[in-house]
């Protein structure tokens, strides 16, 4: 999956980089905050992120509250930083980042909130897949309801449109039901007396 690393210190990014690399991951890098929202504002964007806090032209707080503004697909971010107050860390859960990393970081411990935040997007998009679905099944749902206008002596129905249709067909529209005809005693005894008296 691919990684967007925002650091404006080059070395800390390059460190980073090549420890992503080895761990599978395809990395993109940004060296301040508008670099960082240029990369994820292209359609083919990363869905996880390693931002620095502090950053020139925009922090990391700022990149990650531009991320959840947007409505396009999850993105799990990480803020990385030196601060550690109890002040810094509702910062960073209130501008919407998913997980907090305070320097100096074990590499080995990064790798591994990434792999979660790789499962939480992998299962975001099995969620939106299926909610997709489930949205198509139920446009193709048809339901009768309202007040339907039938003729009192021949039982067709007047559609949208002032045509007038046999039953069968207007249900069959605007529903999943399908008739099949057949004949019930009432009307066997009076169409069709003699099969009936014929009938053991």
């Amino acid at each position: 999956m691919k990684v967007l690393i925002a650091d404006d210190e080059p070395m800390s990014l390059r460190i980073l980089q090549a420890q992503l690399i080895r761990a599978g991951f395809e990395v993109a890098t940004a060296s301040d905050g508008v670099a960082a929202i240029s990369v994820l504002a292209q359609p083919d964007a990363p869905q996880l992120v390693v931002l620095d806090w502090n950053m020139p032209r925009a922090s990391g707080p700022e990149v990650c509250r531009w991320i959840r503004a947007q409505k396009s697909r999850y993105t799990y971010v990480c803020l990385v930083t030196a601060r550690d107050t109890q002040a810094d860390l509702l910062e960073a859960l209130d501008c919407g980042c998913d997980d907090y990393v305070k320097k100096p970081y074990d590499p080995t411990e990064l790798r591994a909130r990434l792999r979660v935040g790789e499962r939480i997007v992998n299962l975001e998009a099995k969620l939106t897949a299926k909610v997709a679905e489930l949205e198509e099944a139920a446009a193709h749902i048809k339901q009768l309801q309202g007040l339907i206008p039938i003729c009192m002596h021949c039982k067709r129905i007047r559609d949208d449109g002032a045509s007038w249709q046999k039953m069968e067909s207007y249900i069959e529209q605007r529903s999943n039901a399908v008739f099949s005809h057949g004949l019930c005693d009432s009307c066997l005894e009076q169409h069709y007396p003699v099969e009936n008296e014929a009938a053991p």
